[in-house]
């Protein structure tokens, strides 16, 4: 018998959106998803992401400088990433990546923060969990320049990108989007093959229909599931067992 469990490999479960951690925390314990990859976007997040994942035994952490905060980042918080990057849990630099949907002024500033955070990655042979939106052209060719892995998250793209993330090593992470109408990705994922995704939620964002207007959390990594399984014509079972084969493949977990 297979027991249906989730990972939800990609949210921000920080204080600043969630008044009880304490009771976030049993709410996804309590339902099927029973690991969670919570990811740093700054200095404060990331401190918030070390301290929580200590005392959550169902968390792990990812670190990392978030494209939008490339005008307010310092060198010491790229050196604390640095420093606690092999920290015990921490198992992906992220959330990271380029972002020219407010502005492309800072495009050289987000380019080069990028770069900075792929190196080490390579230097350190750690994943890495890509943020992009409205740069992908510039995204894959940055990545070809590096001899990283990783997860491509929020992935909305067409088929011919999905194919040259897959092509390239990459996995893509599924959330709520898929749900939302007149969402693309549906066709996308009705076509690729299983082994090439994992499942997010990017709490306290993109929550799925029916729920959207409501706050997120990882406990919706099970309505996800639902719908790619209706999709896909497969079992929770199914959708389980491969979905973790990938977390496990690509992450220390």
């Amino acid at each position: 018998m297979v027991i249906v469990m989730f990972t939800d490999t990609h949210c921000h479960l920080y204080k600043e959106y969630y008044d009880d951690l304490d009771m976030m925390i049993n709410k996804i314990k309590e339902s099927k998803i029973n690991k969670v990859i919570n990811n740093g976007c700054d200095r404060s997040s990331n401190v918030e992401v070390l301290e929580n994942i200590g005392k959550y035994n169902n968390m792990y952490g990812a670190l990392g400088i978030h494209p939008e905060n490339v005008d307010f980042y310092t060198e010491e918080d790229l050196q604390f990433v640095e420093n606690h990057i092999n920290d015990e849990k921490i198992v992906a630099i992220g959330e990271i990546g380029l972002d020219y949907y407010w502005t492309k002024d800072n495009k050289d500033k987000q380019i080069e923060l990028f770069e900075n955070q792929l190196e080490l990655a390579e230097r350190v042979n750690k994943p890495v969990i890509i943020h992009s939106r409205d740069a992908t052209l510039d995204t894959i060719e940055i990545l070809k320049k590096h001899n990283v892995r990783g997860v491509i998250h929020s992935f909305s793209g067409s088929y011919e990108t999905a194919c040259i993330y897959i092509k390239m090593g990459f996995l893509l992470g599924i959330n709520g989007v898929i749900t939302f109408k007149n969402c693309n990705l549906k066709d996308v994922i009705e076509k690729i093959d299983l082994s090439n995704i994992v499942l997010e939620t990017d709490s306290p964002y993109l929550t799925p229909v029916p729920f959207r207007g409501e706050k997120n959390d990882s406990t919706h990594v099970e309505d996800i599931a639902k719908f790619i399984c209706n999709l896909k014509n497969i079992s929770m079972e199914e959708l389980s067992l491969v979905t973790n084969d990938n977390v496990r493949r690509v992450f220390d977990i």
